[in-house]
């Protein structure tokens, strides 16, 4: 008896001692449940958990439930979530390098954008890392599109408009047409369309399925200015306080999502495009006068980036181009 209760005993301890070492990390996302990178996220936290045996439960809250889009990378950097997700262009204001995958018409295929991001994942990297984040994986969001509630034929027609900025290019790219631009996150948009606070926007096709913007406005422009991308880190502190089978699994769980998110995000954009057509909009590709306006504006913004990014956004540029 007296071995048996000893036995008992031990396998308790040895319970409780599991219990104690598994832990769960909540994960921000500024998304709809519904949105292919909030489902990449849900898939990526369901491999740690499984891959971990239960030792590290990653838990998604999306739509900015947690915590709204603006707030997340602060969050994980300060420890109040230990993972998240965040569109990088959004910080551009803090580090240039953020918003490399944000230069209008530097890029217009999945293929360029892959093609840049190869060159400046490492600087990205670093730069994270300054910012006490450990970086884990990105996702690119299909070509950026233009959203009208009208018929236009060239850019000058935005002047007065109140369009939906979410980074420093929208920012910048408002400013030069002569729009007047409105931050907004992604999740406040349908309201933002509804109430008249924003009536044009740059945006994938994604982002109008996502927020049915055909119950708002009434144009789409394929212009293919960029591909931002949504990327996914880790507050330093926590990750080194993990094991290195932990950390193994979570590196090798980001290497499938981040192949699962890219074909994803090329198979969603034609999808996504046909369903703004099918339920109603003027789906077009812009014409040749307004792609020549915006990509004159795009250069002039590519000079500016590279005026504030430095050597590092200048190697960057010189790899990609091959010069």
């Amino acid at each position: 008896m007296k071995t048996m209760t000893t036995l008992l005993a031990a396998t308790a301890l040895a319970g409780a001692a599991g219990a104690a070492s598994a832990e769960t990390w909540d994960m921000p996302l500024a998304y709809a449940a519904t949105n292919f990178h909030s489902e990449v996220a849900a898939n990526f936290a369901t491999c740690v958990t499984e891959a971990t045996g239960g030792d590290l439960e990653i838990v998604t809250h999306p739509s900015g439930s947690l915590f709204g889009g603006a707030e997340i990378k602060r969050a994980v950097m300060t420890g109040q979530a230990n993972i998240g997700e965040r569109l990088m262009s959004a910080h551009e204001n803090e580090n240039p390098l953020y918003g490399v995958d944000s230069i209008p018409f530097l890029v217009s295929s999945f293929e360029e954008h892959e093609k840049l991001w190869d060159v400046a994942e490492p600087y990205v990297t670093e730069a994270l890392a300054e910012d006490n984040l450990h970086y884990l994986y990105s996702v690119p969001w299909p070509p950026q599109g233009l959203y009208m509630n009208k018929p236009i034929t060239s850019i000058s027609e935005l002047k007065g408009v109140k369009f939906r900025s979410y980074s420093t290019a929208t920012a910048k790219m408002a400013e030069m047409t002569g729009a007047l631009p409105v931050q907004v996150e992604a999740a406040e948009l349908s309201q933002a369309l509804a109430t008249g606070v924003a009536e044009s926007f740059i945006s994938s096709g994604a982002t109008g399925f996502d927020r049915k913007v055909w119950e708002h406005l009434s144009n789409f422009y394929e212009v293919d200015a960029w591909l931002p991308r949504n990327a996914v880190f880790v507050n330093k502190d926590a990750w080194e306080g993990l094991s290195d089978e932990t950390r193994t699994a979570l590196t090798d769980c980001a290497g499938k999502a981040a192949e699962e998110g890219l074909q994803t995000s090329m198979d969603y954009t034609q999808t996504t495009v046909d369903a703004l057509k099918d339920n109603g909009m003027t789906v077009e590709r812009a014409s040749d006068a307004m792609m020549a306006e915006l990509r004159e504006m795009g250069e002039v913004m590519t000079q500016d980036w590279l005026a504030k990014a430095g050597p590092d956004g200048q190697a960057i540029i010189d790899a990609y181009r091959g010069e």
